[in-house]
């Protein structure tokens, strides 16, 4: 009998049935397609040198003057810059008290301490870092309060409660003798806000009625710290811009702050800054080609202080400390005419796309006397989240409510195989978080989403623009950055970062972990269904090259059963898992099968440590068979 060759449609396609599939795969984990055929993921490592606080939302690197790579590095409590394997904090102030507006009050017994601070506008989580206080008489002693402090809970605008800590940040407890005040030269340097980790329903991004307000009017928006914390940045020459989300903007000097990594500046307070630069914005952005730097949704010229969630400004050319526009520089501001608030901007080579609520535009510099043009090129044009779109060349992706898209010089929705399983299985309420990404070495958009039940990323979908392919997994992460000053995609997960597609394993554990990754095809027939199938025999094609293993193995399970609504047939004699365990590029010659069923489908899985595997074109000896 002639040996069928299976060869499968690449993609995973979940638009239609299994049954209806016929010829194609139904689901994976783990794996990606590349010429057309499966194969498992790479691996990743975690960075366990050290490790931040917080969840990081937020990364960007950048090369300094002196060929120093530093990394930004933006969560939820903290905005640290990464140097070597050192993550050094410079989240900037928001305030720093008169000697003595700071007094401690300890119980004894307990290591909680309340601190008494007038109008202190702190939320809970905050950090501050007290500075020229003395013993309180007893254990808690001068060394345990100069240091930094998270505030545990707020009482009152007034006072709120931390817990004493030592130096190598062991708890302290306080006695009989700690009945001090601290003293009368107490300074406390509070940092901005920390933001939400987790969406509150009903406010932060996308909050709120369209079109609140006379239009032309500026918003109310909820407070930075009520929202859930995204951060932008951009380097300006080897200096930082960045911004958090609704809040303040920033600036980094690599030449003065980068010698002893002192906190970051609000750019307005920065010396020379002049008296309109903005204060407050929903993003920033350095355009590359021209050397301006853009700010969007911002405090106007003559209302500082005040919001405008469409308004656009850009500074002086070459100069990030100029924004009051005059005949003799190029300063200015534009503002949208569509939509209630601009949701994020991405700079490609030759532009910008600016999305609002309700539209997409392409902001272009023109030169003097204008600076920039901006142009309307989509109405009705939604997008999932402030970070959900990226750009790759002069085209730019993104995830939008319910459907996937490209921008090429015109909008164009993205026909997807997996739409349904992806937009009928996600956490809406926790849009913000899902976040776009490249991954230009196996031409990949990848969008990491959290599935309905999870309150955080838990799952990926990937778009191969090469192949014009889709397929999913799950994975945990919360930033990603590609190749390119790194060496390797650079993600965030927990409280680490992590080189994707380095090795083999899963670096997040020590020892690592295999990867389980898997791929299975839809359900196959004989003719059209109507004749039972015989399978005696599985010749399988895999390849191991660039496993490290000593013995790299799949496993191959043909599943059998008689009906498309029915179970597949569990018993022995209808199902079948065969090992392949075997050296780099040589194969198991065959296996031998006894299967029948109206119909099956191949599964290919994989959990050895060290493995690398690419599935080929396997044959099954099959013929016709009744159902003895």
């Amino acid at each position: 009998m002639p040996l069928t060759k299976l060869q499968f449609k690449p993609g995973i396609n979940r638009e239609t049935t299994s049954y209806a599939n016929e010829g194609g795969w139904w689901s994976s984990e783990k794996i990606r397609f590349r010429f057309g055929v499966p194969e498992k993921i790479g691996g990743w490592i975690k960075n366990t040198a050290n490790s931040f606080l917080g969840t990081c939302r937020a990364l960007h690197s950048w090369v300094a003057l002196d060929g120093t790579v530093r990394t930004g590095v933006g969560t939820h409590l903290k905005y640290y810059i990464k140097e070597g394997s050192d993550y050094n904090d410079i989240t900037p102030l928001r305030t720093t008290t008169a000697a003595g507006a700071i007094t401690f009050a300890a119980t004894n017994g307990s290591s909680v301490l309340t601190v008494t601070n007038s109008s202190h506008g702190a939320v809970q989580n905050d950090f501050v870092t007290y500075s020229g206080a003395v013993s309180l008489g007893g254990n808690i002693t001068a060394d345990v309060l100069n240091q930094e402090y998270q505030i545990v809970s707020i009482i009152n605008s007034s006072s709120y409660t931390i817990t004493a800590k030592d130096t190598s940040g062991a708890t302290v407890t306080a006695n009989a003798s700690d009945t001090g005040n601290g003293g009368a030269s107490v300074v406390g340097a509070y940092q901005i806000n920390v933001g939400l980790d987790t969406t509150v329903f009903g406010t932060g991004w996308g909050a709120g009625t369209w079109g609140r307000g006379g239009w032309g009017s500026a918003a109310t928006l909820t407070a930075p710290s009520d929202i859930l914390r995204i951060w932008t940045h951009d380097n300006f020459g080897e200096d930082l811009i960045f911004n958090v989300l609704d809040g303040g903007i920033y600036y980094f000097d690599t030449s003065t702050d980068g010698t002893l990594y002192s906190r970051a500046t609000e750019l307005s307070q920065v010396a020379g800054a002049d008296s309109t630069t903005p204060t407050i914005a929903k993003q920033v952005l350095v355009s590359d080609v021209d050397r301006h730097v853009l700010i969007f949704g911002c405090d106007p010229e003559d209302n500082i202080g005040t919001q405008d969630p469409l308004l656009i400004r850009f500074s002086n050319q070459e100069d990030v400390l100029t924004w009051t526009s005059t005949a003799t520089n190029t300063a200015g501001s534009l503002r949208l005419g569509s939509g209630s608030t601009i949701e994020c901007a991405i700079e490609t080579r030759q532009q910008t796309l600016v999305f609002t609520d309700v539209s997409m535009h392409v902001l272009q510099y023109l030169g003097p006397p204008f600076t920039f043009g901006i142009q309307m090129v989509s109405e009705n044009t939604t997008i999932m989240g402030p970070i959900a779109a990226v750009a790759l060349e002069d085209q730019v992706y993104w995830m939008g409510q319910g459907a996937f898209y490209v921008y090429s010089g015109r909008v164009t929705e993205l026909p997807c195989t997996v739409k349904s399983y992806v937009f009928n299985d996600i956490n809406l309420d926790q849009k913000e978080k899902i976040f776009a990404a490249t991954n230009s070495e196996f031409n990949e958009v990848w969008w990491f989403y959290p599935s309905a039940a999870a309150s955080e990323i838990d799952r990926y979908v990937i778009f191969n623009y090469a192949e014009n392919v889709w397929y999913y997994g799950t994975l945990v992460r919360t930033a990603w950055q590609d190749k390119g000053i790194s060496n390797f995609p650079l993600a965030a997960g927990g409280q680490y970062l992590y080189d994707q597609e380095r090795g083999l394993d899963d670096g997040s554990v020590s020892p690592s972990a295999a990867i389980v990754s898997y791929i299975e095809s839809s359900q196959m027939d004989m003719g059209e269904g109507d004749n039972f199938a015989f399978i005696k025999r599985l010749i399988p094609d895999v390849t191991f090259d660039g496993s490290t293993g000593s013995a790299p193995s799949v496993d191959f399970t043909i599943k059998t059963r008689n009906f498309p609504g029915g179970n597949y047939l569990q018993s022995t004699a209808s199902a079948v898992t065969r090992s392949a365990t075997v050296p780099v590029e040589q194969f198991t010659d065959q296996i031998h099968l006894r299967l029948r069923g109206r119909s099956f489908a191949l599964r290919v899985d994989s959990d050895d440590l060290q493995t690398k595997w690419r599935l080929g074109a396997p044959r099954l000896d099959i013929r016709q068979d009744g159902r003895r």
